[in-house]
């Protein structure tokens, strides 16, 4: 089978398209055919090891000092035609049309996976394509997550600080469908499709600081990393909600010190969404309220250019790679 391989630490180009043997599944896995994935920022950060000082050390001991060992193959979102079960699966057959996500396994830059049925994986939301299903995961996983700990409800004023990545685009709609007022900040270029996705109001990043503004929300979903902690704080109502997602170790610390002097509540972590998510977010899809926003796709020997194009930080919403 065709597979992405993934050779050194650096730069795009160390990616290359190879011919590897087809994996066969065990007993209580299953095997994926591969139609799309997706590229992420956390894909290209893993690649490159652009990461903080420790989480790269950590990096480099369990996946090889000097090159990738354990992990060859990258890609998180998987979507896809179970082509074989093994004999102890229960949750498939053979021919469901399935989505999710390989999880730390990474794998989907790949014609074909093995999964776990007990992995974080369900059946493909009827109205939507491969492609769309294969944008939805990580972003939809992590928007969902954390908008689930804020306990969003209908009139609520949020802003979402990187709303028009894959994690953000989700976190609009869902808020949306929840009833929000919502605010997207991002840059001049993605403002059009916030507003085409259902954004109330919309502030350029490059024009004004909103966290010098005076207007009180009572959730701050923060996707970006720049952004001032007490600025941000400021800015929320008595007993509002900071949501902070992908920060650093420092970041996370200084959010749970905050969280115990404040009515205040800072919530920080790592997703810990599933199955169950994933059914909710089908649910969404298929009630119309939320949909995959795709910047452009790729095919597997695009996966270079693919990479390239994540790392500007210019792609609205998605980047998917179409492997069939």
């Amino acid at each position: 089978m065709k597979a992405i391989i993934w050779t050194e630490y650096g730069p795009p180009e160390v990616l290359k398209l190879q011919e590897v043997e087809k994996p066969q599944p065990r007993n209580n896995e299953i095997l994926i055919k591969i139609h799309a994935s997706s590229v992420t920022m956390g894909d290209c950060e893993m690649r490159s090891l652009r990461l903080s000082p420790a989480i790269a050390f950590f990096m480099r001991i369990y996946n090889g000092i000097n090159k990738p060992k354990r992990i060859t193959i990258l890609g998180q979102d998987v979507a896809g035609i179970v082509e074989t079960i093994g004999k102890d699966v229960r949750k498939f057959k053979e021919g469901d049309q399935i989505f999710g996500s390989t999880g730390f396994k990474m794998g989907a830059y790949a014609e074909y996976i093995c999964l776990s049925d007990d992995s974080d994986l369900a059946i493909k939301p009827n109205n939507m394509t491969f492609e769309e299903a294969a944008a939805l995961p990580l972003g939809g996983l992590n928007a969902i997550y954390f908008l689930k700990q804020a306990k969003i409800q209908k009139g609520q004023k949020i802003l979402i600080n990187g709303a028009g990545g894959s994690i953000g685009t989700y976190a609009v709609q869902i808020a949306k469908s929840s009833g929000a007022t919502v605010t997207g900040v991002d840059s001049t270029d993605k403002l059009d499709m916030l507003r085409s996705i259902g954004v109330d109001r919309v502030i350029d990043y490059i024009q004004e600081d909103f966290t010098k503004k005076d207007e009180k929300y009572d959730v701050i979903f923060d996707l970006v990393r720049k952004s001032s902690f007490s600025g941000c704080l400021r800015l929320l109502n008595k007993n509002g909600i900071y949501l902070q997602a992908n920060h650093g170790m420092l970041r996370r610390i200084r959010g749970s010190l905050a969280s115990m002097r404040s009515s205040k509540k800072i919530i920080s972590g790592t997703v810990l969404g599933g199955t169950d998510d994933l059914i909710r977010l089908k649910k969404l899809i298929e009630a119309g309220k939320i949909k995959s926003v795709i910047d452009r796709q790729y095919s597997l020997e695009q996966i270079v250019e693919a990479h390239n194009f994540v790392e500007t930080g210019q792609k609205k919403g998605n980047v998917v790679i179409k492997v069939i």
